[in-house]
């Protein structure tokens, strides 16, 4: 029998014993001991943003401001100023597409110290397109002053995070709540905002991701292996700034370059390596992998990534006909 987690991830459900982490959560309010200035606001979402954790913590530094995403913005622009650390939390699409103006005008253009926390990235919810973020990297990374931000699972949130609160400027934060703890063998990862990430070696191919698809393109490259293709794996997490000379210096060893994203192909990771690659004179087979131009559906995670083109089977055969055809 299995039970649906939280009203924000429809898709992790997982058997009655088991209990999930609340990784985020639970470096929020590390963060609230060790930092007095940090205040959290919410849209109205606590539970499915993890932030209820804070709050019975620290209910003089949280604030609710309910189902008004811009006004939220704006309140947060107003405490940046006066010295708080604002964690600002609702669903991802309602920061890219509801509070925009706010997030542009009263945020990033006065460059001010707020982190934009947004959960449901992609296609990882069950509530269709009203509730899926397929377009909010593109948006944030044109955004002057702001970085973005988007940890590879649960073994890099704390990392993230941390990143996110030393980081002086605005940051939006792309967050996916795990569906399964993880494994005791598991080594946390550091994140440095700027510095990519390489996580397998190999020369035949190299695999840029994010988020979500960073796991999915380790299993591509370790299914690949079993073929004798060698495939590097570099994990973007985080795309603004973005590290030029990991991509292109990895780019440079490879015969083909892939990138993998849980996001539009159109204005997002792929964009961005393809822009690295032109502007640094590297000439390589290219494929973008993640959401065409289009608009998805409701549906578990694992029916969509499969659907849509985001699971490893895909990215296999797109390796195997770029090489082919090489």
């Amino acid at each position: 029998m299995t039970n649906n987690l939280h009203l924000g991830d429809f898709t992790s459900t997982v058997s009655d014993s088991v209990t999930i982490p609340k990784y985020y959560g639970d470096t929020l309010v590390k963060l609230g001991h060790e930092i007095p200035e940090l205040v959290v606001l919410t849209g109205d979402l606590s539970p499915a943003t993890e932030c209820d954790l804070f709050r019975d913590i620290f209910p003089d530094r949280f604030f609710t401001a309910g189902i008004a995403e811009a006004n939220m913005v704006g309140i947060s622009a107003g405490m940046a100023r006066s010295g708080d650390i604002p964690f600002v939390h609702t669903f991802s699409v309602f920061f890219s597409r509801r509070s925009l103006d706010q997030i542009a005008m009263q945020v990033a253009y006065p460059n001010l110290n707020v982190k934009l926390c947004g959960f449901l990235p992609g296609l990882t919810t069950l509530l269709g397109v009203s509730h899926q973020a397929i377009e909010d990297n593109a948006i944030m990374r044109s955004l002057p002053n702001m970085a973005v931000i988007e940890p590879c699972g649960a073994r890099q949130i704390e990392s993230a995070v941390r990143a996110a609160a030393a980081h002086e400027g605005p940051v939006y934060l792309r967050l996916h709540r795990p569906s399964k703890p993880m494994e005791p063998t598991e080594q946390l990862l550091p994140l440095e905002i700027g510095q990519g990430q390489l996580l397998t070696e190999g020369t035949d191919a190299v695999i840029f991701a994010m988020g979500h698809m960073v796991d999915v393109s380790l299993d591509a490259a370790k299914n690949l292996l079993k073929r004798g293709i060698k495939v590097a794996v570099g994990n973007i997490h985080s795309l603004k700034p973005l590290d030029t000379n990991f991509i292109l210096e990895n780019s440079k060893r490879a015969s083909v370059v892939v990138t993998a994203e849980n996001h539009s192909v159109i204005g997002g990771l792929g964009s961005a390596v393809a822009e690295t690659l032109l502007e640094g004179g590297v000439s390589r087979k290219f494929k973008r992998v993640g959401i065409e131009d289009t608009f998805a559906e409701g549906g578990s995670t694992q029916f969509l990534f499969d659907k849509y083109g985001l699971n490893s089977r895909h990215l296999q055969n797109t390796i195997r006909s770029l090489l082919i055809n090489d």
